[in-house]
């Protein structure tokens, strides 16, 4: 009871603490904003209607495929929904944005195009919307880099606490395996790899877990090696009561800091990685909406389509910039020193 009581009032002294870091709350809201346009861009950006009236039915087209003969037209295999025709009393409700990140304007002369009314950041070297293509690649970005920090925390967490629970012999070779595969080029046998398989999102995810794991491993390995001999575990001990509950309700609720306060800091250096691997073309397939493919296209017209090279430098810089405001704040809330 007195424990528990003492958990939470040192977690509502670092929430307190947390919350006194205005650029970090700012940087929490900027977030919050760009994952709810992201992950809804298809209401705010699309080459097709939320919904249209026609000939007083309501349709739908941003969640079903509707065949042209559903709207009188017999002349195409696909939808064009710019050039349907619409009757006096129908109508169509646009996103604001319409254009999808896989859609080439082909009212424009040349590639890449200016910012326009239409195009209001400007199209790439195939036409597609630069806007489009930077609201749905953030999409994309935050699932690699999330999905990489939740599997590689994970292993790193249970192998980490399973060595330094144990120790022993266990911790001998385990930690001996683990700096065999902390000497191998890490990103040479990424990008071998990559190149060979030519991964979808989710084998991205995978492949670059195998080598990402041993950052928190040694993290938490230290933490159960330090909390194992504790009085509280000894007492658990006593008690009779199993190594599996011990590991997961006695000694990592009071390991938690590592994983807490390391976790903006990793998601941002995902960014970063699959920034780089997009930028050498061996990242997200394409034609996927990539913030490092519209870097590498900057290079070949930095003098003459510049809006390529700081629309996704600006986009990285505020992600990066909001992550790294984030970890330094929860870091000085769980600095004991403070």
């Amino acid at each position: 009871m007195i424990s528990s009581r003492l958990k939470n009032d040192l977690s509502k002294k670092r929430w307190n603490k947390f919350k006194k870091n205005r650029s970090a709350l700012a940087s929490i809201f900027v977030l919050i904003v760009l994952f709810f346009f992201s992950f809804t861009a298809e209401l705010w950006c699309n080459s097709k209607p939320i919904v249209i009236k026609h000939q007083g039915q309501l349709y739908y087209p941003f969640v079903f495929d509707y065949h042209p003969t559903v709207f009188g037209v017999t002349s195409e295999v696909v939808t064009n929904y710019r050039a349907l025709p619409l009757g006096p009393s129908d109508w169509a409700l646009w996103p604001i944005v319409k254009w999808d990140p896989f859609e080439s304007n082909s009212n424009v002369d040349f590639y890449p195009s200016k910012p326009s009314e239409a195009n209001w950041i400007g199209t790439d070297d195939r036409g597609r919307d630069v806007l489009a293509r930077l609201l749905y690649g953030f999409r994309y970005t935050m699932l690699y880099a999330i999905g990489v920090w939740l599997i590689s925390y994970t292993v790193g967490t249970l192998i980490g606490a399973g060595l330094g629970y144990f120790s022993g012999k266990w911790d001998l070779f385990g930690s001996r395996a683990v700096e065999i595969i902390e000497m191998m080029p890490k990103t040479l046998l990424l990008i071998t790899i990559i190149s060979i398989f030519s991964p979808n999102l989710f084998w991205l995810i995978l492949f670059t877990v195998v080598f990402d794991w041993t950052g928190i491993f040694h993290q938490m390995r230290a933490q159960f090696l330090q909390l194992r001999k504790r009085e509280f575990v000894e007492a658990a001990r006593a008690l009779g009561v199993g190594h599996l509950r011990i590991l997961l309700t006695h000694i990592l609720p009071n390991a938690l800091t590592p994983l807490v306060t390391f976790s903006p800091f990793a998601i941002a250096a995902n960014i970063y990685g699959l920034t780089v691997l997009d930028y050498l073309g061996l990242g997200l397939p394409a034609p996927t909406p990539s913030w490092g493919e519209l870097i590498s296209q900057s290079q070949k017209y930095i003098t003459t389509a510049e809006w390529l090279v700081w629309a996704p430098a600006i986009a990285i810089v505020i992600t990066m910039t909001s992550l790294i405001n984030i970890g330094i704040a929860i870091r000085d809330a769980f600095d004991s020193r403070g």
